[in-house]
């Protein structure tokens, strides 16, 4: 055996050790995937009727490629300010803000999800907020 057959055999096992490794590391990175703390995660399937019922917490979970998609939402308490301009009870304007602190209820996350969508609190909490407000202005 000379010296360049044995080198060509030597790079062909590299080779082919390095896609296996390659390959055992892209499926490994597709089959997990990690919910932070402060997070929970709803899980989309393409063959079970899409959202499933159960939220998924926190810790690193399998997922099946290509199939099930995670998707995060952070549980924690966020401050939101939303200004606003309104008139008072004598028909004065003022422009006035409120701090606002929110969060998503985790066990109802597949019907926030289903319903309204990742930016559920940019749909929500503006109306919400502003009706209140100008209604506690007015008295």
């Amino acid at each position: 055996m000379s010296g360049t057959e044995a080198l060509r055999k030597a790079l062909s096992r590299l080779a082919v050790w390095s896609s296996v490794i390659g390959v055992g590391g892209f499926a490994a990175t597709e089959c997990l995937y990690t919910v932070d703390g402060g997070e929970r995660a709803v899980i989309w399937n393409r063959f079970q009727g899409g959202i499933q019922r159960e939220v998924v917490g926190e810790g690193m979970h399998f997922r099946i490629p290509f199939v099930e998609y995670p998707t995060m939402f952070d549980v924690r308490l966020r401050p939101r300010i939303v200004a606003t301009r309104t008139g008072t009870k004598d028909l004065q304007t003022v422009q006035i803000s409120l701090r606002v602190l929110s969060r998503p209820d985790p066990e109802h996350l597949f019907d926030i999800y289903q319903k309204l969508g990742e930016d559920f609190d940019e749909r929500v909490l503006p109306s919400i907020v502003n009706e209140v407000l100008k209604a506690t202005v007015v008295r």
